[in-house]
């Protein structure tokens, strides 16, 4: 069984889950496998896959992690912790089909609930890949070592956000390790609820593309973002306030961040586009609603490696405060491929009886758009007439 405990999943998602189930009780969505590095995948990978999805039915909240997230995730509220002590996955909610070496994978049903399958399934479709087509890790330690040290001597914050698209679990989990003990204190923590209990780090994440998507869907794309960071402070008021930027472009974000959430927020986070470009425009966003560029963070999280980690900071330069989100080059540079894929919010039904609405995400890079060509269309005439 690869998923071995309730929380080896990534924070953003109980995060997510904990919003969802406050705001949007009744919703229900469509999650689809995007394949986007056109992997081959072996025969019989579609049955061993949902061996393990089935797996995870029963899998549930242990003692120690309640009392881990009840001191350590404190916006979480008792009945939040009571609701996710008595779930149990429900395997029905996922469709696996495979046909040659294409993978086809649907994930179908309320959204509170299906909202935890997505990083799950993918670390279990990364590591179950690699052990079918008999892929083993190299020696990657010294390596890790090494990329730590080098972080270290230059000043950055780190956390790992690997999950997804680990090797293994075991590679993840010693990734951690490596990193606790030479990166000590600029290891801010990581996205992985489990490690960060087993390793006594703060769990790091907020909120997803999938977030702005649903609002997207459910109040039209001109008041997405609006809507989404409104309803995220009504929930948190004020805690996990980095802001993702980027699901209709950062420009487009940019209109709606106004001097209220500029404010209120902690600062934004850059998954997409080019990072030093968006720092320029961050801090001209900031100065231009009289706000200090350094009481606010930016966090980068987009296929990020020391070199980019290095210029990006060159570049900011102490003009704003500065972390990275690092995940695959941390967790699968192991000397294999690792598998590009996504899972993105496909539609949604805003409510029971009503009609699927299709979900669409642009992102400051063009070939990272998800969603049907023509609602893409329409997304974008609508936010850019």
């Amino acid at each position: 069984m690869i998923i071995r405990d309730f929380t080896d999943n990534d924070l953003y998602k109980f995060t997510t889950m904990n919003a969802i189930q406050k705001k949007f009780p009744l919703a229900e969505v469509i999650y689809q496998f995007i394949n986007r590095g056109k992997t081959v995948f072996p025969e019989g990978f579609a049955e061993a896959l949902r061996e393990e999805v089935n797996a995870m039915k029963s899998l549930c909240l242990g003692k120690d992690a309640e009392a881990f997230i009840r001191k350590r995730c404190y916006y979480f509220d008792p009945v939040f912790i009571d609701l996710i002590k008595g779930f149990r996955f429900n395997p029905e909610e996922v469709r696996i089909h495979q046909i040659g070496g294409d993978l086809d994978i649907e994930i179908e049903g309320l959204w509170y609930r299906t909202v935890l399958w997505e990083v799950p399934l993918m670390a279990i479709i990364s590591e179950l890949y690699f052990k079918l087509t008999h892929q083993a890790a190299d020696n990657y330690e010294p390596k890790a070592i090494e990329k730590a040290q080098k972080f270290a001597a230059i000043g950055a914050n780190i956390s790992e956000f690997g999950t997804r698209r680990r090797f293994s679990f075991e590679v993840q989990n010693r990734i951690v390790e490596i990193f606790k003990t030479h990166l000590k204190t600029g290891l801010q923590g990581t996205s992985n609820l489990y490690l960060a209990m087993k390793h006594d780090l703060t769990p790091m994440g907020t909120h997803p593309h999938e977030w702005f998507m649903y609002h997207g869907a459910h109040f039209g794309y001109r008041k997405a973002n609006e809507m989404a960071m409104e309803n995220w402070v009504d929930v948190y008021q004020g805690n996990l306030g980095i802001a993702l930027t980027d699901t209709y472009t950062t420009d487009n974000f940019f209109d709606s961040f106004n001097t209220k959430y500029a404010k209120l927020y902690d600062g934004v986070r850059w998954d997409s586009g080019d990072p030093l470009l968006f720092t320029d425009k961050v801090l001209e966003h900031y100065s231009a609603n009289r706000i200090d560029p350094q009481s606010k963070k930016v966090v980068y999280s987009d296929a990020l490696d020391f070199e980019k980690v290095q210029e990006i900071k060159a570049h900011v330069n102490g003009r704003i405060r500065d972390s990275y989100g690092i995940g695959t080059y941390l967790t699968n540079d192991v000397g294999v491929k690792p598998l590009n894929m996504v899972i993105k919010l496909k539609a949604a039904k805003p409510n029971a009886g009503a009609t699927y609405i299709p979900t669409v995400k642009l992102s400051d890079s063009e070939g990272k758009y998800t969603g049907n060509p023509g609602e893409i269309e329409l997304c974008l005439k609508m936010i850019h007439p």
